[in-house]
């Protein structure tokens, strides 16, 4: 998910602390760090107090690559590539930025943690190099660092998810009965069928924030949450097998192989910072640094939640949403069910939507009069901010118009990225903030009919709480959910989200000696953050879209489940 930051390619560090009483005031603090899709974010807080003291951003110079590195030649339209180099710099840049402006002492600061995007991951040598750096594959493609929205082995995907029914692997019930584009099993099988060479020649295919701990450590280490949602790995049955794996593509048998690390927890110390990284940060030798973990997943405990049946919705450039529970269960399309990958002892449950916030930036960007515009700088307030008080104005349904948020497929619960968006009900009278809204409504819509689903295999959210920046940006579209889901939405006063999280985790992996927690649901007692703004559904809202919600319904089944697949032939 994306956090939207400022200029590429530098880092800009707020300092929280207003003075050096600031740091007196909490013995230990720790370090989170969040690769979102175009930046990173570092934080340093509180052990004891939750509170963040610094926090330090930093935009990637290349962004989401568009030609292949080195020429010209345009990348297809569904490939979502990446510079690691902007990765590993932005990890230098915001941990030292946020040491620098805190004004802590090093020995004061016990643990780093890193999240990131996932499967966002790349292939290394043996040696530990990127092959992107090599001179045999810099100009390959898929060499380079594969972002989560890399929606190249779609193809791939529906071929795993064939195969694996029809042999009813028991892996299937875990991720909803399908395999998503997005995660790393297809992607994988998308290199070893288009790219044999680099595949051969990979000694380690590793997910970014793995390899990030690695940089800081020199231990290699595999976070098994990345392999339970991505890799359909579970506690009891490990990895596909072999037998799978050679039906699906014969050079796959070795992928075991390919897939080095020790294998650890979230929580869990993956090892201690070198004197080389030390120096590069501020820090000292010797702190822990944390497994690596999914940056929605770590917003868990930062919104205070430490038990089963409370979901999370983090609200960003996409949206997922994390539900614990003690109970296993069949959910249709889910992005994976993982045990311990968040909270100790429950089985975390992930869905989501692959287009929230870049949906309305896709809106804003391409398909708005330059009157609004003007309208908008007169007002000195922001496009969005003008267009969501023009569409609070309007009564559901009153426009007419419903949409189909699937600008960049659907994550949720029917995994194809070959859907595509659509708005019903345009006339000539049609304005934009109808629109605006249609669309703000279709993010809700297809947020509640995830929730359904959960519904129907057991999994009931007794509390709902949000996190991400379009919480504290946007109340209207805020109510605006509350309305659909028919839910009380409890918000977490945390803006830093991600990071934060990653910093409680960092608590946990330096220990109770060094000052910091034996759990994840002490250390989410203790630092997290529950906001006291809560929304509260309106009645009259919440029946009319009761009304409209069927009508969505009908379209999505319609479009996402066979009726008419005139989408896919759009697609291609």
């Amino acid at each position: 998910m994306e956090k939207q930051t400022e200029k590429g390619g530098r880092a800009i560090h707020n300092n929280m602390a207003m003075d050096d009483a600031c740091c007196a005031q909490v013995e230990k603090y720790v370090i989170g760090l969040d690769y979102g899709t175009l930046s990173a974010r570092a934080v340093i807080v509180g052990v004891n107090d939750g509170e963040v003291v610094s926090e330090s951003v930093y935009a990637y110079p290349h962004g989401v690559l568009r030609t292949v590195p080195g020429t010209e030649e345009e990348l297809p339209s569904d490939y979502a590539l990446q510079e690691i180099d902007d990765y590993v710099e932005a990890m230098y840049e915001t941990i030292r930025g946020a040491v620098e402006q805190s004004g802590c002492k090093a020995e004061d600061i016990i643990g780093i943690g890193i999240d990131a995007t996932s499967s966002t991951f790349l292939p290394l040598t043996e040696s530990g190099k990127p092959l992107c750096k090599t001179e045999r594959f810099k100009r390959n493609p898929h060499a380079q660092l594969k972002l989560w929205k890399h929606h190249g082995a779609q193809a791939e995907a529906e071929r795993i998810t064939e195969l694996a029914n029809r042999r009813k692997e028991n892996f299937m019930m875990r991720c909803g009965g399908r395999v998503n584009a997005e995660w790393m099993l297809p992607k994988l099988l998308e290199i070893a069928g288009k790219a044999p060479d680099l595949y051969e020649a990979t000694d380690n295919f590793i997910e970014v924030s793995d390899y990030l701990v690695y940089l800081l450590t020199g231990e290699v280490t595999r976070c098994m949450c990345h392999a339970g949602y991505k890799l359909l790995w579970n506690e009891e049955d490990g990895y596909p097998s072999e037998d799978f794996m050679w039906a699906l593509h014969p050079p796959l048998v070795s992928l075991k192989e390919k897939l080095k690390g020790r294998q650890v927890q979230v929580g869990e110390c993956a090892g201690k910072l070198t004197q080389e990284s030390a120096d590069r940060l501020g820090l000292k030798a010797g702190t822990a640094v944390a497994a690596s973990l999914i940056d929605a997943h770590v917003a868990v405990p930062s919104a205070g939640i430490d038990g089963p049946d409370k979901a999370l919705m983090i609200l960003g450039t996409s949206c997922c949403m994390m539900l614990c529970s003690q109970k296993l269960s069949y959910v249709q399309g889910i992005s994976g069910c993982v045990r311990n990958a968040v909270l100790p002892g429950l089985y975390a449950y992930e869905a989501g939507q692959s287009a929230v916030g870049d949906l309305f930036d896709w809106f804003v960007s391409n398909c708005v009069p330059g009157a609004y515009e003007k309208e908008a700088q007169r007002l000195g307030v922001s496009i969005h901010t003008l267009l969501s008080g023009k569409a609070s104005r309007l009564a559901p349904g009153q426009s007419g118009l419903i949409a189909l948020d699937w600008w960049n497929g659907n994550r949720s619960c029917l995994a194809d990225a070959k859907l595509t968006g659509m708005i019903l009900g345009l006339t000539l009278g049609t304005k934009p903030e109808e629109i605006y809204r249609a669309l703000l409504e279709a993010t809700a819509f297809g947020m509640r009919a995830i929730f359904e689903e959960f519904a129907k295999g057991g999994i009931v959210a007794e509390e709902l709480y949000a996190c991400g920046g379009i919480v504290h940006k946007n109340p209207f579209m805020m109510q605006l959910y509350a309305d659909i889901l028919g839910k009380t939405i409890l918000t977490s006063s945390t803006e830093q989200g991600s990071a934060f999280g990653a910093a409680v985790y960092a608590s946990v992996a330096a220990g109770v000696e060094a000052g910091g927690y034996a759990s994840v649901n002490e250390a989410a007692r203790s630092m997290g953050k529950t906001g006291e703004k809560k929304y509260e559904p309106v009645p009259g809202n919440v029946e009319a879209y009761h009304r409209l919600y069927k009508e969505y319904k009908l379209l999505h089944d319609y479009f996402g489940t066979g009726g008419n697949e005139v989408m896919h032939r759009m697609k291609e």
